[in-house]
């Protein structure tokens, strides 16, 4: 009985092996245009795109099919249309140059939109001036890898997110390169997908956002000087290792901000060059660990609306606050971290200084309270003030403390 279960399993594969066919497409070729060649083929078809500007209006791809372009041909949405839509699953789009998308108030208008379907390919593409560049809507077990999106807008509302992804799930975001869009890779109500080895940079907003969106992982992934940096929001059990978070300046911008997170894993991260290095609020029951803060502002801003953040095995060097919180009452651990600033012995030499280190300088309460007093920074008057917080503390939470700080860096 087996068998004959596997000889007809066999037999319809080969069938459609055998019945799939390729459709050469080209200004030489019997099919000039995309379209009569998407009107000819039937599922399972390939369709080879050879080199040239294609202005179609709109590509609409409702059956299961492969499309390859051979040295990028060019699929042009002349300011006006979506380039392609894809409404079938089980499709790929491979190795096109897609531009010039229309710009709407009104739709989401995008280089590349998946419609309801799964198991969708789209890789290799490079997307530039497009308003969306690549929009899964209620995609299912989708990859997104190795395209180039590239925009040059100047201004918000002009302009929609590189990747963006919604009510979807199993979404695989690997190896792309984003810049010049609002968000670079945006995830609303996204579960079970993951974020892997992508560069996002000099957007206009965030690098990354997240909106509830639960149970995934971005790994190995660079974000650099984007406006605002990494938000993550209203979400759980969201795992962030192996990132680099560089460069992203100005006021109210982060390296990531975190806001109503809870159940998390903050891991081997890098924190470089960045206003504030983690900004948390409503966060709760997240471990960091491993992970590198250096030369921010502040490397780290704990609200005090945060409990059970477990901060270990950090290092902690050049920030010009360590840590700042608006707040008395600290429902939080900091164990086993390494900070510059530490200024206590270690007499037993076991490499764990003997006296705890409070993050907290008296000058960062000042500051979160009295912004303005930051022209004051590096004064006599501020010196004296931190090293008397430290002999008589007044105004630092008193259990906001290091018990167990390392006398040397880890090596991270």
């Amino acid at each position: 009985m087996r068998k004959e279960i596997t000889f007809t399993i066999l037999y319809f594969l080969l069938s459609f092996l055998v019945n799939a066919k390729t459709i050469p497409v080209g200004a030489s070729k019997n099919c000039h245009t995309i379209q009569q060649a998407l009107q000819l083929a039937v599922s399972g078809d390939t369709l080879m795109i050879s080199k040239g500007n294609y202005h179609e209006k709109n590509i609409l791809i409702n059956k299961r099919l492969t499309l390859i372009g051979i040295d990028y041909p060019v699929l042009d949405g002349d300011l006006k249309y979506e380039v392609v839509s894809i409404k079938a699953s089980g499709t790929s789009v491979q190795g096109f140059k897609i531009i010039r998308s229309g710009v709407s108030s009104m739709e989401d208008y995008a280089g590349i939109k998946i419609y309801n379907c799964r198991d969708v390919v789209i890789k290799n593409n490079i997307l530039e001036n497009t308003f969306f560049g690549i929009y899964s809507q209620y995609g299912t077990n989708c990859t997104i890898e190795k395209n180039k999106l590239t925009a040059n807008q100047t201004e918000e509302q002009q302009s929609g997110n590189g990747i963006h992804c919604w009510k979807s799930d199993s979404m695989r975001i690997i190896g792309n390169y984003v810049t010049g869009h609002r968000d670079g890779i945006y995830f609303e109500f996204v579960t079970n997908s993951i974020i892997w080895r992508n560069e996002s940079e000099k957007n206009l907003r965030y690098g990354l956002h997240f909106m509830f969106s639960s149970n995934d992982s971005y790994i190995s992934n660079i974000f650099k000087n984007n406006g605002a940096g990494v938000s993550v929001m209203f979400s759980h059990d969201v795992k962030m290792i192996h990132n680099y978070f560089e460069e992203n300046w100005g006021d109210g911008s982060y390296g990531i901000l975190l806001k109503e997170i809870s159940d998390g894993y903050i891991e081997n991260n890098q924190f470089k060059k960045n206003t504030v290095g983690i900004y948390m609020e409503g966060t709760s029951r997240i471990k960091m660990t491993g992970n590198v803060f250096e030369k921010n502002g502040w490397a780290m801003k704990i609200q005090a609306s945060c409990m059970d953040i477990n901060v270990t095995g950090n290092n902690f060097m050049n920030n010009t606050f360590d840590m700042a919180t608006n707040g008395s009452l600290v429902l939080n651990t900091f164990n086993g971290n390494y900070w510059d600033k530490y200024e206590g012995y270690d007499l037993n030499r076991d490499r764990i200084g003997d006296v705890p280190y409070r993050p907290v300088s008296m000058y960062s309460v000042i500051i979160e309270k009295n912004p303005p007093a930051m022209i004051l920074f590096r004064s006599f008057i501020t010196t004296l003030l931190d090293k008397t917080e430290k002999i008589l503390p007044s105004l630092t939470p008193e259990n906001f403390k290091d018990a167990f700080p390392l006398m040397k860096p880890l090596r991270l």
